[in-house]
């Protein structure tokens, strides 16, 4: 009853974990231009870059969190993340340059890049390996609502930073307290370290002269097929993220057909959603899509079936977003909702990466997975900006050039996750206590 109670608390605080997580990670791109237009930076030159700063940081943090969950374990890679990106977010509301900015937002990505991957490897060793994928599910599903509070923080806050204000005696802007609440909040889960346990799988694995945590053991001619693999299968999620929600403003004139003159530009303004409530019903959708990708996963017994049926729901909303016929506002918040509710495979995702690698090396595949597919957005956002442009230039496809663009670069997505779920094998109950080694030959610990 004891070991229960504790692992309910374990999942409860890696849900709250993974809602700070995600609340930072789109509070960015929220803020940004506030932030930035109240410090004098100039927005256009500088919102990309400390994006970039961001995301390297979480590419960093994903190989550094990655391989201490492996050596020293997961629930201090779990508490030592949130510690790292809530002081960071605090630090960050303070910065008054935009090199500060920078140094802020990288240690943030950092900190980002540990909880997520911590969270999936500790639930999936420490659950009924026919119930784990519930666990998994419950962290992503609660996590991913951290991007609508960010949105009503961002937005409906000033209540907040007059409290925060008055008790710090210096006048606060909305976007510091933004920052502010979203270091509070990680702090005080650390509150919640006492009663959570490690896996005893790790336990186990510290008792062997079995190699942990090496990240090089992943690019041998045994592992690499696999690795990889179970890294694209993620690449469509940011793909709707990172193009069709986060640039849904340079889209809506093509879907509506419309100019830039003044008057379609209030024709534009009352008919297509602000790029932020975008983001939010697409959250809320993605919130909903892990709920629902989850429950048909225990239904099927299958990871696999579930992800190809979210890839072919991908396909279809990405028609209709974009050659769907034109609608009101309600409309478009009904599609960015079901736009993320399709994209919702992120728990099956990285759940099936943790279970396809052994004891020894699941935390740094765990971590690093998810946080190279987020870092695979730069990629496609540049592939995205290559054709759009080439195609304005040539004055090609009617001037719908972004439309054409993301069609290319989704087809291309989806392509290489059909690759990577055919070639990963189904998971789904399978036995996680064993090791790998380097000669790909997988050995059962001990325990067994």
């Amino acid at each position: 009853m004891k070991k229960q109670k504790n692992l309910a608390l374990l999942i409860t605080v890696a849900s709250l974990g993974y809602f700070v997580d995600i609340y930072d990670l789109i509070l960015f791109n929220i803020i940004k231009k506030d932030s930035l237009s109240s410090l004098n930076i100039d927005v256009n030159m500088y919102e990309t870059v400390l994006f970039r700063w961001q995301m390297a940081g979480m590419l960093i943090g994903g190989l550094i969190w990655g391989i201490l969950g492996d050596i020293k374990g997961r629930v201090s890679v779990l508490f030592g993340s949130i510690l790292l990106y809530s002081v960071a977010n605090i630090a960050n509301a303070f910065v008054t340059t935009v090199e500060a900015y920078k140094f802020w937002r990288f240690l943030a990505g950092i900190g980002l890049a540990g909880e997520l991957g911590a969270a999936i490897t500790l639930v999936s060793e420490l659950m009924p390996r026919n119930k784990r994928g519930l666990g998994t599910m419950i962290i992503v599903t609660f996590g991913a609502l951290g991007a609508v509070f960010a949105f009503f923080i961002a937005k409906n806050g000033a209540f907040i930073t007059e409290i925060i204000s008055d008790i710090i005696g210096s006048k606060l802007e909305n976007w510091q307290t933004a920052y502010i609440v979203g270091g509070v909040l990680g702090l005080l889960l650390l509150l919640m370290r006492a009663g959570t346990f490690e896996s005893a799988l790790f336990e186990n694995a510290t008792t062997t002269q079995v190699k942990r945590g090496n990240f090089f053991m992943l690019f041998r001619k045994a592992h690499i097929k696999k690795y990889l693999a179970c890294i694209v299968i993620g690449l469509p999620v940011w793909f709707v993220v990172g193009i069709l929600i986060a640039l849904s403003h340079k889209f809506f004139p093509e879907i509506l057909g419309l100019s830039a003159s003044a008057a379609d530009a209030d024709m534009l303004k009352s008919l297509s959603v602000p790029t932020p409530e975008m983001v939010m019903w697409s959250y809320v959708g993605l919130s909903t899509g892990d709920l629902l990708s989850g429950l048909l996963s225990q239904l099927f017994h299958s990871r696999k079936k579930v992800i190809y049926l979210n890839l072919m729901g991908i396909a279809i909303m990405t028609l209709v977003y974009l050659y769907g016929p034109a609608g009101s506002q309600n409309y478009y918040r009904m599609i960015a909702f079901l736009l993320g509710a399709v994209t919702g495979y992120w728990a099956i995702f990285v759940t099936n990466a943790s279970e396809q690698f052994g004891t020894n090396i699941r935390s740094t595949v765990a971590a690093t997975v998810p946080n190279f597919v987020r870092g695979g957005v730069l990629l496609i956002t540049m592939g995205f900006e290559y054709f759009s442009s080439t195609f304005h230039l040539n004055n090609q496809f009617d001037g719908r050039t972004f439309t054409v663009a993301s069609l290319i670069i989704g087809a291309i997505c989806l392509i290489l996750a059909l690759w990577g779920t055919y070639n990963v094998e189904e998971a789904f109950d399978k036995d996680l206590d064993y090791f790998e080694h380097d000669d790909g030959v997988s050995t059962e610990s001990s325990n067994n």
